[in-house]
């Protein structure tokens, strides 16, 4: 497969620029921020499950008399 002498120069040309850029990799791509691992709606049913499995927990203890 023959390749025109325009897409050769093209190629030629952006090789070039690649020579110069090589090794310089930015330590890390994306972009750092303050955000959550977990989205609010899965930390919000963490919450929920956690505070109400302890309440039920404390109203059963309170309703069977204690530590019998």
């Amino acid at each position: 497969m023959t390749t025109s002498r325009r897409l050769a120069d093209r190629k030629v040309e952006r090789y070039e620029k690649n020579i110069t850029k090589r090794g310089f990799v930015p330590q890390t791509t994306v972009k750092k921020g303050n955000d959550y691992p977990v989205g609010p709606i899965v930390l919000g049913f963490f919450v929920f499950v956690v505070i109400g499995s302890s309440l039920f927990q404390i109203i059963r203890t309170a309703t069977t008399g204690g530590m019998a």
